[in-house]
């Protein structure tokens, strides 16, 4: 019970309902179990009188390290848990089941309906190919498949006509598509330019969102500005050791909110896997060896046909990256792993997507003889596989990098293939990237539109991979410093735009869009950092 104050104490702006969900995952989590140890030792010491207890628990936290686990647990619930704006400013107004995670019925329409295509597309192959959705191997077969886990020879017994289920282009014609009955860019007044309100009059995406301004996003990434130290931009010897010093103490002190302070002007290779643990509050353990060990048991056991999907993804993708190839096999046992993992429904909460349902063999028709398909809910599209591939750079233990992707997609990643209208969400993001561009670079905007290259129809596969596959692999892990240090996905539009911007002088003499996609081909060979900088806080984001 003073145990349950000291938590009360920490969440006492929060309501009961957030107080009772963070007291329930702690006591599931290995840190629950960690805390009544603690708690019987110190009870047992002679000296301890039970009428002191209410006094000592909060020594005793701060004493034993405990009292900074907690404060994470605390703030990586309520980073990942967040209303969307508009429900947290109505707090006293009723909200139906269905909109407390997305307000905008348009919009849960048009995810339900994406749903259905992709379970037709499913049901589609399956009947073509003969392919079973699920089917547990034979003994001799799980043998087989243990055996070649190491090496992942069975990679090559995939059937070459096994295709992605949808790409990146198929979901961007499903958000060009959407509408609202509530606005007509009809009769839109072209003067009115409201760049908080998403105006992109000549954009592909016809909705209204509540968006950030360029101001705003200046307060956003404040210390992004030239005024600070940048790893990535600033890297001089002597600030150099300074900077690994204050990132040791961070480390040191295990505090996630110090560790994403820290983020937010980056960090050094060498000391990038423990900041990321930090700041994201991922501490490897014994159950967590386990767990895994559990789900690649299931992964002996049953095949799937999801996992011919994430195969025949890392090969065409990730798997034949020139940067990525060398952890082909890895990727592989993680994402099929990741399959199973039904750990990962709980982030169904947080979006507007239902994980797709299959029938049990012989009960078709029979709704309530219905299980969750895949186990983890999640039908991979054509380069997911990019998502997982650069944190293969950080750590060589399958465990760590496995629970550091779970966190990722279940924090970020997850937004950038679901209709939603939340700040983080695809739809947003391509609306802030519209909206910035044809606000600062008119003419530029205009001039691609007409020769028929939309900019967003280049930049949208940038935005959809968190720029994975795109950019060099250490200025893209110095970007995803940047979203784990802000805990945000806005810096993708902000850097698709410093790169049109960047190459204006070559886009403005296009003549068709060719000549565009080869201008914007290649972006392997900037430095993301200085083009953040530069278009935030010197001339790209200023009125021409």
């Amino acid at each position: 019970n003073e145990y349950k104050s000291y938590l009360r104490v920490m969440t006492r702006s929060y309501d009961e309902a957030v107080f009772n969900d963070i007291l329930a995952e702690i006591k599931t989590s290995d840190l629950g179990w960690t805390l009544k140890q603690a708690v019987q030792q110190e009870l047992s010491k002679p000296f301890v009188n039970v009428k002191d207890i209410k006094r000592l628990v909060p020594v005793f936290l701060k004493e034993s390290g405990l009292d900074v686990k907690l404060r994470n647990v605390v703030f990586t619930y309520l980073l990942k848990h967040q209303p969307p704006l508009e429900l947290r400013a109505n707090t006293c107004v009723y909200v139906p089941p269905e909109s407390s995670t997305e307000p905008m019925f348009f919009i849960r329409n048009a995810q339900a309906r994406w749903e259905k295509r992709i379970l037709k597309s499913i049901n589609t192959m399956c009947t073509e190919k003969s392919i079973p959705l699920a089917r547990m191997r034979t003994l001799r077969e799980q043998a087989d498949f243990a055996q070649k886990w190491r090496d992942m020879s069975f990679a090559d017994e995939i059937n070459s006509e096994i295709r992605p289920v949808y790409a990146p282009k198929d979901f961007l014609d499903v958000l060009t598509s959407l509408s609202s009955p509530n606005y007509n860019p009809k009769i839109y007044d072209y003067t009115d330019v409201n760049e908080r309100a998403g105006s992109a009059v000549w954009g592909l995406i016809q909705i209204r969102l509540h968006l950030k301004t360029t101001q705003e996003l200046r307060v956003l990434f404040n210390n992004l500005s030239t005024h600070y130290f940048q790893t990535g931009a600033d890297d001089i010897e002597g600030v150099n050791l300074e900077w690994q010093r204050l990132g040791t103490k961070v480390i040191q002190a295990g505090y996630s909110p110090a560790g994403q302070r820290y983020l937010q002007q980056g960090c050094y290779p060498t000391q990038r896997g423990s900041l990321w643990l930090t700041a994201l509050n991922v501490t490897p353990s014994q159950p967590d060896s386990q767990y895994y060990t559990q789900l690649k048991s299931g992964v002996f056991k049953y095949e799937l046909l999801v996992d011919k999907l994430f195969l025949q993804d890392v090969r065409l993708t990730a798997g034949n990256n020139e940067a990525y190839f060398v952890f082909e096999d890895l990727m592989v046992q993680l994402l099929l792993c990741f399959s199973r993992d039904t750990r990962l429904l709980e982030h169904f909460q947080q979006t507007t997507a239902l994980p797709p349902r299959a029938y049990l063999r012989g009960n078709v028709g029979e709704a309530e003889k219905t299980v969750i398909y895949p186990p983890n809910g999640i039908i991979p599209f054509h380069g997911f596989s990019f998502y997982l591939a650069p944190l293969c750079f950080i750590w060589s233990e399958p465990v760590t990098v496995y629970l550091v992707f779970k966190e990722l997609y279940t924090r970020f990643f997850f937004r950038l293939h679901c209709l939603s209208s939340h700040p983080q969400g695809i739809l947003s993001l391509c609306l802030q990237f519209e909206t910035l561009l044809q606000t600062y670079q008119p003419q530029l905007f205009y001039h691609l539109r007409e020769m028929g290259s939309h900019p967003l129809k280049h930049a949208f596969n940038w935005i959809m991979h968190a720029f994975a596959g795109y950019l060099e692999t250490s200025q893209l892990l110095l970007l995803w410093d940047r979203i784990i240090g802000y805990n945000s996905l806005e810096i993708l539009p902000v850097l698709s735009v410093a790169i049109f911007a960047f190459r204006r002088n070559n886009l403005m003499e296009i003549t068709n869009p060719s000549e565009a996609e080869a201008v914007l081909a290649d972006v392997s060979s900037l430095k993301v950092i200085p083009l953040l900088q530069y278009c935030l806080y010197a001339r790209i984001l200023h009125p021409v």
